[in-house]
């Protein structure tokens, strides 16, 4: 294999397990941007790592052994994403930010957003707006509506309304339109 280029210096594939993921004083001996292609082998040749192996590497990323029960598949998957988002920057800033702030929240028991509640591809959506009937159909790459592709249901009930709404709430698929129906068991 070629080797790879990190700055000025160039570092040639050794065959042992990587320091991919390094942090503090081994973030010197490791490639700060390996290329995709690179990155796609090294996450390939995870699936042919021994479980010690992958344990050895979990350790290294995270200075902690991985949890008790964590299947080797979650080990693999769990290092091919850190992998991943070395190479391609994570999640952005405030992305992280919101997930942690739904994450609270589901700790809390307070729901931002109700999981059981996934539009499957082929449902119908109907709503009555100033006595007519309006019919969305769900897609698996958006919605149709009136023989039109949209991105999502708020752009559809901009269309029909002529006014910014929240697409979900506009068609009744919030909480806060559901409010007057009965509670489902915990929550």
């Amino acid at each position: 294999m070629k080797p790879r280029a990190c700055g000025a210096s160039a570092r040639p594939y050794s065959g042992e397990p990587s320091l991919f993921l390094g942090r503090g004083g081994e973030r010197n001996k490791t490639l700060r941007n390996p290329g995709i292609a690179e990155v796609e082998d090294e996450i390939i040749r995870l699936a042919d790592r021994s479980t010690h192996e992958l344990r050895l590497a979990w350790r290294k990323l995270h200075r902690t052994g991985p949890p008790l029960g964590l299947s080797r598949d979650l080990m693999i998957r769990g290092l091919a994403n850190q992998l991943q988002v070395s190479t391609d920057g994570g999640p952005s800033l405030m992305l992280q930010h919101r997930l942690q702030a739904l994450a609270r929240e589901l700790e809390k028991g307070a729901l931002s957003f109700d999981p059981g509640l996934v539009l499957k591809t082929g449902t119908t959506l109907v709503r009555q707006w100033r006595g007519q009937t309006h019919t969305v159909l769900v897609r698996d790459d958006g919605f149709e509506y009136d023989g039109r592709r949209y991105r999502s249901l708020t752009e559809i009930a901009e269309q029909i309304t002529g006014a910014h709404w929240s697409g979900p709430r506009f068609f009744g698929l919030t909480r806060r339109a559901r409010a007057s129906l009965p509670a489902a068991p915990g929550r």
